[in-house]
């Protein structure tokens, strides 16, 4: 049974994929948190460092974005791949020019307030557990601390297009993401599809940013609808 590898969002950890792990059993589920560099190579380098000779790979927003290099940089190496809540393209101008204010309030004590006011509450559905997800998040982002969110927010302001890499890649793909995602729409999970047309798309709906905490029950269906696909 091949391992599995999984890549958090940004400002996340484990905590962000549930009891996805235990659902899985008896499958090895690695989880890797890249955060020493301020690039997306070598982030994914890191990943790489810590992952098996051959896994499946998922990961979901930054997690996803780094996931997309991982596979560039080693395409025989990831089995099957599943993109959640993510997007390929490079950054937009208009996004790239917010994130010198966040980096600089976050690192002069005001990482909260980043999170509170910019970003957090983009991230969710509102459902009835919105406020507990909400507050895991917020703890999972405070235990990291600002260092970590300003390499995390340089290596997502200056990442490369990565619709050549799935283009490129021909094994059993998964592209999935809440349906009220309005930080990674529609449009780009549409794209992904296309370009990798032997992937399945899901949309999940009671979700937005975080299907794995907001509707995890349909999340780990189909995650394991993809890792049971022959390769």
């Amino acid at each position: 049974m091949t391992p599995l590898v999984l890549i958090p969002g940004m400002m996340c950890d484990a905590r962000m994929w549930g009891g996805l792990a235990a659902q899985l059993y008896p499958r090895e589920v690695g989880h890797v948190l890249p955060t020493q560099a301020e690039t997306v190579e070598a982030l994914a380098a890191e990943v790489l460092a810590q992952a098996p000779p051959r896994f499946a790979l998922a990961g979901l927003s930054m997690g996803g974005i780094i996931a997309m290099e991982v596979l560039r940089q080693a395409p025989r190496r990831v089995t099957q791949l599943a993109l959640l809540d993510t997007n390929p393209r490079a950054e937009l101008p208009a996004t790239q020019a917010k994130r010198a204010g966040q980096i600089t309030r976050a690192l002069f004590g005001d990482l909260a307030g980043v999170l509170r006011d910019e970003m957090k509450p983009n991230y969710l559905h509102h459902g009835p557990d919105r406020t507990e997800i909400l507050n895991l998040c917020m703890d999972m982002a405070l235990s990291l601390g600002p260092e970590i969110f300003a390499r995390q927010s340089r290596a997502l302001r200056d990442r490369a297009d990565q619709t050549a890499t799935l283009a490129a890649f021909k094994g059993p793909a998964l592209v999935l993401m809440g349906e009220g995602d309005t930080l990674c729409p529609r449009d780009r999970h549409d794209l992904m599809h296309s370009l990798m047309p032997q992937s399945s798309l899901v949309i999940i709906s009671g979700a937005a940013h975080l299907p794995t905490l907001e509707q995890p029950a349909k999340t780990t269906a189909a995650l394991q609808g993809w890792l049971d696909q022959p390769f």
